[in-house]
């Protein structure tokens, strides 16, 4: 998923490399903003892999090579399907992720913010179109009343972008305290493309970063999961944040589907 929308990056990454029947890869833009990269004079985007939970700060527009190496490194299969078999060892081996191309992508992290995912293309869906803004509205108020920190700039990656100021910034966000003295959490909220399923908006996706725990300190029952919500208004954003987010359950009633960090679907 692209912080920032860039066609041609989207092209690139949903070309036929990635587009396996047996390992599908959905790629969306969003509405969250790039991380500024360490050459000014470089554009670049950055992409969120989910259910990977990891984040990609830097991705040249000027060339491929990058968006090439994003998806020998972290998009492609570790292991083939058995369809696959009857392939020789070479091009099997072209299908196959390869682990060094990491070093190709500098400051490449783990994301460790809740992400509120919402559908908000108009143009394939006017209620998306009109449910998404609201509802990006109305998450950001109920979690910054659950006590949540709600981050809406850039991801500044420490030891790039403009300096350590920035990298330390990001830090007092991270560590920002309420006023019981508790850590925050951070959140993040974005408008996103379209994911289909038209007649369920507003559609609404909610990541639980991995390691994530619940109000008492104890494992949170949903963290490294995707939980995709359908029907959503903002009326229902306070339950959501309170079951889902904090508490860890499941609204069964607005339930299309989840995924946990291995890929596996979830099922009530």
């Amino acid at each position: 998923m692209y912080s920032s929308t860039s066609k041609e990056m989207e092209n690139e990454t949903s070309s036929n490399q990635c587009k396996k029947p047996f390992h599908n890869i959905s790629v969306l833009n969003s509405s969250f903003p790039s991380s500024a990269p360490p050459r000014t004079e470089v554009q670049s985007t950055s992409a969120y892999l989910l259910p990977s939970f990891k984040y990609v700060p830097f991705l040249p527009r000027v060339s491929f090579d990058s968006v090439q190496a994003l998806a020998k490194s972290y998009l492609l299969p570790e292991k083939l399907h058995a369809a696959h078999d009857g392939l020789s060892p070479i091009h099997r081996d072209r299908l196959t992720r390869k682990p060094a191309y990491q070093n190709l992508l500098p400051g490449v992290q783990d994301v460790r913010d809740v992400l509120v995912l919402i559908c908000g293309h108009g143009g394939r869906d006017a209620r998306c179109g009109t449910f998404g803004p609201l509802l990006r509205d109305e998450f950001e108020a109920k979690l910054v009343r659950a006590n949540f920190e709600v981050a809406r700039g850039a991801v500044r990656v420490p030891g790039f972008g403009k300096g350590e100021e920035d990298a330390g910034a990001a830090q007092k966000v991270i560590a920002a305290h309420g006023e019981d003295g508790k850590k925050k959490e951070v959140a993040r909220v974005g408008l996103i493309s379209h994911i289909g399923g038209h007649k369920f908006a507003g559609n609404v996706i909610i990541y639980i970063p991995p390691g994530y725990r619940g109000p008492g300190g104890e494992e949170h029952a949903l963290a490294g999961c995707g939980i995709w919500y359908g029907r959503v208004e903002p009326r229902h954003a306070e339950g959501l944040v309170d079951e889902t987010i904090v508490r860890g359950r499941v609204v069964e009633d607005m339930f299309r589907g989840g995924i946990d960090s291995n890929r596996r679907i979830l099922r009530l």
